[in-house]
């Protein structure tokens, strides 16, 4: 696991869309045109690019199993897995780093995400909870949901109470 580069974005966006019929109300896509778009190689260079995202990314040998990306150290902005390496760990295995990153980096009270309804599961098992209702908009849906940071400054996560 490594922070992303830019040079990556091309495999991380060959991610992200290979997975966006788990975030589009429609399987084709329609209605989502501006989500997808921000998916694509020269979108995801930007935001590596940015100093407000912090990309990590994960291999397996020469393929890409999973990336995360926090948005101004408390925001899950993306966590995309591929399929096959779903429920190895992966996802659990980035949230890790990345949650220590924005805890070590200071300031953080809470983590939030608007979750897939697919990954809700997932987020639950990071300790996040819904904050409000499924919502769609622009094509997708999605479920915000918060995590708290405790008094201790850790996060609970995967194995943890």
């Amino acid at each position: 696991m490594r922070r992303a580069e830019i040079q990556d974005a091309a495999a991380i966006s060959a991610l992200a869309t290979s997975v966006a019929h788990y975030f589009t109300i429609k399987a084709s896509g329609e209605g989502a045109e501006a989500f997808l778009a921000s998916l694509s190689p020269d979108s995801i260079a930007g935001y590596v690019a940015s100093p407000r995202f912090d990309y990590r990314v994960a291999y397996r040998g020469q393929q890409l199993a999973g990336v995360i990306a926090m948005r101004d150290g408390s925001h899950l902005f993306h966590l995309f897995v591929a399929p096959h390496m779903h429920r190895t760990g992966v996802a659990g295995q980035l949230w890790q780093v990345a949650s220590h990153t924005a805890m070590v980096s200071g300031g953080v009270r809470e983590f939030t995400v608007n979750s897939s309804p697919f990954a809700t599961v997932v987020y639950e098992r990071f300790g996040f909870r819904s904050v409000g209702p499924r919502a769609e908009t622009k094509g997708i849906a999605y479920v915000p949901m918060r995590l708290a940071v405790e008094e201790t400054g850790s996060t609970p996560g995967p194995g943890k109470p």
